[in-house]
């Protein structure tokens, strides 16, 4: 299994990316995947996650509004639409695979599999 995760970069306050998980050795329609981050000296938080069951998000409260997380299952695929970015989202991103699931999603323990994580800075 493995989740490469890409599109991060250097972008202005106000600026928008898109981040991609591209996910191979197992289904994305049959699994959760979560988007997380980490800063410098900070824990890794949970931003976004997308259920296989129905398709809900969750997101949170930092991004709510501003963050949007898909799922391409032919492409087997997860993405996370990042607009109006701000110096606060500067961080590593990454995306992981829940595979724990008696520990809370919100947790980093309820993943198993995660990828590399990508940079995105936020500066002008």
């Amino acid at each position: 299994v493995q989740l490469q995760a890409s599109g991060g970069g250097l972008v202005q306050p106000g600026g928008s990316l898109r981040l991609s998980c591209a996910i191979s050795g197992l289904a994305l329609e049959k699994n959760n995947i979560g988007w997380f981050r980490q800063a410098p000296g900070k824990q890794r938080e949970r931003v976004s996650c997308t259920s296989s069951d129905d398709g809900s998000a969750y997101y949170a409260d930092s991004v709510k509004g501003r963050f949007a997380i898909s799922r391409d299952n032919a492409k087997n695929t997860v993405y996370l639409q990042m607009n109006s970015l701000n110096p606060e989202d500067t961080a590593v991103y990454y995306c992981a695979q829940r595979s724990v699931f008696y520990e809370p999603a919100r947790s980093v323990k309820a993943y198993g599999y995660w990828g590399q994580g990508t940079q995105v800075t936020v500066s002008s």
